[in-house]
């Protein structure tokens, strides 16, 4: 894939298919399929200046998988891949335990 570089605080989140099952085996009805979405941080702006110039660096990363809701960010194709760039202000959360797993201390 050619090289992508979100510009400030956006990001470019590559999106992960749910299954039609949960983690302990209940089968979701389509009708209640309103996500959250899950997706993986594929690259990261180098983040918001603030008042005084400088910048701030975003809360996620590059392997992050992150939830953001249905209508997030604007959504493109790389490479025939399908990919969302959002601001990170759009994030709901960053999902722990999903992603493979960090060492100690490597999350600034």
């Amino acid at each position: 894939m050619a090289k992508f570089t979100p510009l400030h605080d956006r990001i470019l989140v590559r999106r992960i298919e749910e299954g039609e099952t949960t983690r302990g085996g209940i089968i979701i009805p389509d009708s209640a399929k309103e996500k959250p979405q899950e997706g993986e941080v594929v690259s990261v702006g180098k983040g918001k200046i603030n008042e005084e110039g400088k910048i701030r660096p975003l809360d996620v990363k590059e392997g992050d998988r992150i939830l953001f809701g249905k209508y997030s960010g604007t959504e493109i194709k790389l490479d025939g891949e399908d990919y969302i760039i959002m601001r990170e202000e759009e994030v709901l959360g960053i999902l722990s335990g999903a992603a493979k797993k960090e060492t100690a201390g490597s999350r600034k």
